[in-house]
């Protein structure tokens, strides 16, 4: 099957130039998670919730009356008599959330990515604590892009900043590296950790490729599997 996160993914550079500090760009990935969890159909509990629309996906990824950090893609059960929201095309239908069932978080890493390690590590464990707060057993799941391009451009504006091999490192100098850390750090904290292993410039004409797309399929897939069979244990 072809898998929507993976296409999502790969649309926020091919073609276009990527922009660093946007906060739409996780939620436009992470809604595609639940669309391939549904499709793939192993999980019965999971099919039924979605076709019934008693669970939904939380457009404000947070669940009603609790105080919590901003997630990137919350899956819950609706609260009632509020009507779901059916956007065209998509199987999971959005609405607000009295629990949060499975919650997802999604990180880019693109350029200068040893200097964003901390704060991305901190990020991602803050996550998980916040979908574990209030109470239940919540899947946490943790998508991360790491770039391996041979050299990369950034953009603030009109001001672009291409990398160098020096000063400014290109992203092949630091993914290996950048890759073991944050899963020494972070693997742990979360029920699945899927790292996304790309290549992107973000630089004319915008091109975008897998590391080994047969493999990035493959492990994702094997995570799709093992979401479904923890969402039928504990829901």
């Amino acid at each position: 099957m072809a898998y929507k996160l993976l296409e999502e993914f790969r649309k926020l550079f091919k073609g276009v130039k990527y922009r660093h500090r946007v906060s739409t760009h996780g939620d436009r990935v992470a809604i595609f998670l639940y669309e391939d969890l549904f499709d793939l159909g192993r999980s019965p509990k999971f099919v039924g919730a979605v076709s019934s629309k008693t669970r939904v996906l939380n457009t404000m990824n947070r669940a009603v009356g609790k105080k919590s950090r901003r997630g990137d893609g919350t899956f819950g059960e609706r609260v009632p008599h509020i009507p779901p929201d059916v956007a065209p095309g998509l199987a999971v239908a959005f609405g607000e959330v009295a629990t949060i069932e499975i919650g997802t978080e999604v990180k880019v890493l693109a350029k200068a990515m040893r200097k964003q390690l901390d704060r991305v590590c901190t990020d991602l464990s803050n996550q998980v604590s916040e979908f574990k707060k209030h109470g239940g057993k919540p899947i946490c799941i943790g998508i991360i892009g790491v770039n391996w391009a041979d050299s990369y451009t950034s953009y603030e504006g009109r001001k672009s900043w291409p990398t160098d091999g020096k000063k400014y490192l290109h992203p092949v100098q630091e993914a290996e590296d950048v890759e073991r850390d944050l899963i020494d750090r972070v693997k742990s904290k979360f029920d699945e950790l899927v790292l996304l292993r790309f290549r992107a410039t973000n630089r004319r004409p915008f091109g975008f490729t897998w590391i080994n797309q047969t493999e990035t399929e493959k492990h994702y897939g094997a995570a799709l599997v093992r979401i479904s069979i923890q969402y039928e244990s504990r829901f």
